[in-house]
């Protein structure tokens, strides 16, 4: 009985420890989820006004530029996944990469090679136990997103999508990430990066005729510089959605982890009493019958 009570013991320790980390974690993920919400929240207006722009010049303008020209045969698409460097979070990042399979097969299936680029160390983790190859990957600022590393991959998005064919370019670029609905509901969502298909016009639909545009300078080169930032805007976007998604699945996961370590220090105290309580039935027993034998 006294080694039972002994592990018993043990094993309410160690879930008292886990506790202690699971809930610290849980309150650092929720004093950064507000700070992530609100970059999200603070980046939507300037995203909102550049896909009105580029709207407006795409609607009303003849130009014909690479980036809005749909490719006539489509024989390899570029996939960027966004996960993040660190886990415990629950099935954010399975679900995230479970739908990039899903998105490859559907790829392949239309006879398109895929290429990835990857964002974050689970992405990277994954990609390297099953001895899969990567264009490039982009590790250690999935946390707190910076607007350089959204540069970088936009960069390198729009140079793979530039080049030809037959050096090895893509036609298609899709991202794959996390979008926060609430703080207990993360979802993936695919997104078509290019070429572009812009849906959100700036016209009301309504009856009266549709404005003019004049354009200073030409449309042509207002897309030149337009389309990179839009581009740019779009993944940042995504970055920070994805890091508030995974703070908000941390949060939720370490707080079901330490409900869970509350339940075992529960069980766990109930066997160490009953344990301790089976000791002491049975060392009266032992004096008792000591004692009729001497008594005898």
């Amino acid at each position: 009985m006294g080694a039972q009570l002994r592990v018993y013991r043990q094993k309410i320790k160690s879930a008292q420890t886990t506790k202690k980390i699971t809930r610290a974690m849980e309150l650092i993920a929720a004093s950064r989820i507000q700070k992530a919400k609100a970059r999200v929240a603070a980046s939507t207006p300037y995203a909102t006004a550049i896909t009105r722009a580029v709207s407006a010049v795409a609607t009303h303008s003849n130009t014909d530029h690479p980036l809005l020209k749909e490719a006539e045969t489509v024989t390899r698409a570029a996939v960027v996944i966004f996960t993040s460097d660190r886990g415990l979070a629950g099935a954010f990042n399975s679900q995230v990469l479970r739908e990039a399979e899903q998105l490859t097969e559907l790829l392949r299936a239309e006879g398109k090679d895929v290429v990835y680029y990857l964002v974050g160390r689970k992405a990277q983790g994954y990609f390297s136990f099953r001895q899969r190859s990567s264009e490039r990957m982009w590790i250690g600022d999935t946390e707190n997103p910076s607007f350089d590393t959204a540069k970088e991959i936009a960069e390198s998005v729009l140079e793979v999508f530039a080049r030809s064919a037959d050096e090895g370019g893509a036609q298609e670029i899709h991202l794959v990430s996390n979008r926060l609905v609430s703080m207990v509901s993360q979802v993936p969502e695919v997104n078509r990066l290019l070429p572009l298909e812009v849906v959100e016009g700036v016209a009301e639909a309504t009856d009266a005729p549709a404005p003019l545009y004049e354009f200073e300078p030409e449309a042509d080169v207002v897309l030149e510089q337009l389309l990179p930032a839009y581009i740019e805007a779009r993944i940042f976007n995504a970055l920070l959605a994805s890091a508030a998604a995974k703070h908000a699945a941390t949060q939720k996961a370490m707080k079901s982890a330490s409900d869970n370590a509350d339940t075992l220090i529960r069980d766990y105290t109930r066997l160490a009493n009953n344990a301790r309580q089976a000791e002491i039935t049975q060392q009266i027993s032992e004096i008792v019958g000591g004692a009729d034998a001497l008594a005898n």
